[in-house]
């Protein structure tokens, strides 16, 4: 089977009462970027815009050729093992692994190890894939 060209990976806590330094504190660990519902932000074109939820997204290194695998160990080995707190967190809000998956060619293919999937499954972590053709 063909490797996948590249994958993305961005792990989402999404919820209108999150308190991005309440996921912080639950998971020890740092958000790439987060919102809290209400707060303006600034884009890079200088445009504000207002979040409609709260948000905290951990994204790993983009990947070529994609090895979702790696990114999976990469964002969850800077997060707590407590699968409590997961599970509080999961009560409360939407988790997922967003995923970016890029094909280079008509026919790749991708792997997802029984360990990651044991490490999202434990943790309540949807696995969301966006799967992007070949131009």
């Amino acid at each position: 089977m063909a490797s996948i060209s590249q994958t993305k990976a961005t792990l989402r806590i999404i919820g209108d009462d999150l308190l991005p330094e309440d996921i912080t504190d639950s998971l020890g660990g740092f958000p790439t970027s987060c919102q809290a519902k209400g707060q303006e932000i600034i884009a890079k074109s200088g445009e504000v815009r207002v979040a409609t939820t709260g948000l905290w997204r951990l994204t790993a290194t983009d990947q070529l050729p994609g090895d979702l695998d790696a990114q999976v160990s990469e964002i969850l080995d800077q997060l707590t093992d407590n699968l409590d707190a997961w599970q509080e967190l999961s009560d409360n809000y939407r988790i997922d692994l967003y995923c970016g998956v890029f094909l280079g060619g008509s026919m790749e293919g991708l792997r997802l190890s029984a360990g990651s999937l044991l490490k999202l499954g434990e943790r309540n972590i949807l696995l969301d894939m966006d799967i992007y053709g070949p131009d």
